[in-house]
């Protein structure tokens, strides 16, 4: 998991040894949901390859299972709310609940015809302490996006930190991007990174993700990704699956 929450109109929940939050690993996109429709996305990771002891009350890594469901609704065309609840288990524990988040998110009007789109989230997290040391979590996380042909460019410089617990007041970088190419209306391949770096010093943590997604229709699409750890302070291996429905 991560250090703590970051940069955008989001709310997030790591633990000090991942770059990515374990429990959402997704870059995101610049859309918003449109007025009056919901999304639900379930998210469901696995990581094979981690860490192997506790560090304080927070679990190894390792073994760890995170089923998260995140339901959104468009408030007006360029607003959306989302709320997510989080479940996992851990090497030894029982499947259980593991945090609740809360994220408004607001996008630039597409009318406006800036040369990149942007849209800006904030993220609010309470997690249990075995899967994060803190109490309270904050991620700011701005998202820019640019289109070139057949190719679409994502990037979240995502920034977090504790609003409660031992890391309150220290920050956190976790840049995420995502490179994907449309190469047919039904398979869209793609590459993630995520990154995460200590601003009060620390161990960084890098991560790719090739993986792609699986258009079933216009408002069915299933992501899926493997990741590895570029760094010793990343999970070495981990396994992602996101199905978003639109409603």
């Amino acid at each position: 998991m991560r250090a703590r929450s970051a940069l955008a109109l989001v709310l997030l929940l790591a633990t000090p040894a991942l770059a990515q939050d374990a429990f959402e690993i997704q870059v995101y996109e610049y859309e918003t949901v449109p007025k009056g429709k919901w999304n639900l996305e379930t998210h469901v990771n696995y990581v094979s390859k981690g860490t192997t002891e506790f560090e304080g009350p927070v679990a190894p890594t390792e073994g760890q299972f995170h089923t998260t469901f995140e339901l959104t609704r468009g408030i007006t065309d360029e607003f959306e709310v989302a709320g997510y609840l989080l479940l996992g288990s851990y090497t030894g524990g029982s499947f259980q609940f593991a945090g609740a988040r809360i994220r408004p998110r607001v996008m630039v009007p597409k009318e406006w015809n800036w040369p990149v789109s942007v849209s800006l989230s904030l993220e609010v997290g309470f997690p249990k302490k075995v899967f994060e040391e803190n109490g309270a979590t904050l991620e700011i996380r701005p998202i820019l996006e640019k289109k070139v042909g057949d190719l679409q460019i994502d990037v979240n410089p995502v920034f977090g930190t504790a609003l409660s617990g031992p890391g309150k007041g220290e920050w956190d970088f976790e840049p995420a991007a995502r490179v994907a190419y449309e190469a047919t209306k039904v398979l869209e391949p793609s590459l993630e990174y995520y990154g995460a770096i200590p601003l009060s010093g620390g161990a960084p943590v890098h991560q790719i993700y090739p993986g792609g997604d699986i258009h079933f229709s216009e408002d069915v699409v299933l992501n899926v990704g493997i990741g590895w750890g570029l760094s010793d302070a990343a999970n070495g291996l981990v396994w992602k699956l996101r199905l978003g429905v639109a409603f």
